[in-house]
């Protein structure tokens, strides 16, 4: 397996105090509805400034990458305000290897049957990319996920472990 970073990184993550998670995830049941309200705020300004936006950009690519990419980073600085927040799942089952091992089974298998799917007719080709989120796998560790993707064909992407474990199905290349 490659490994593209320090081996210590792709550790499970060290279990964070009770009181911690408890205390982010009375703020989450506050805080969560509230980034929800705004980014639909968000992507509704967008909607209805595109509709003006829309008589320019038929005349201007320029424009419409500039506002594609606007929206883009808008929407994702308002999804990363509700990073911190915990899940009622994360609060139970913190420091529980079995869940999180189940979890990162069942995520894999997920992309795995998407990524093996024939190719239909007048379909997108399936997805042979994908990203594993911390959230999957943090009470087993990066090297978790690294062993069961490659178990089922999957190879490794430079990644950063402590965000995510980025993988691509390598039958896609015979495939092709």
């Amino acid at each position: 397996m490659d490994v593209y970073e320090d081996p210590a990184t792709w550790t499970a993550r060290p279990v964070r105090p009770r009181w911690q998670l408890a205390l982010r995830f009375a703020g989450s049941v506050v805080w969560f509805p509230v980034v929800c309200v705004l980014w639909a705020a968000v992507v509704a300004a967008f909607l209805v400034v595109g509709m003006f936006a829309e008589v320019v950009t038929a005349f201007s690519n320029t424009l419409e990458r500039g506002y594609l990419r606007a929206m883009e980073v808008m929407v994702n600085r308002v999804g990363r305000l509700a990073s911190w927040c915990v899940s009622w799942p994360e609060l139970r089952h913190e420091g529980d290897t079995d869940y999180y091992k189940a979890r990162v089974d069942k995520a894999v298998a997920k992309r795995t049957a998407r990524a093996s799917a024939p190719v239909e007719p007048n379909k997108p080709r399936p997805p042979v990319e994908c990203a594993i989120p911390l959230r999957a796998y943090r009470g087993v560790g990066g090297w978790y996920v690294a062993e069961v993707a490659l178990a089922q064909g999957w190879e490794l992407r430079p990644t950063d472990v402590r965000k995510e474990v980025r993988l691509w199905w390598s039958a896609a290349s015979k495939a092709a």
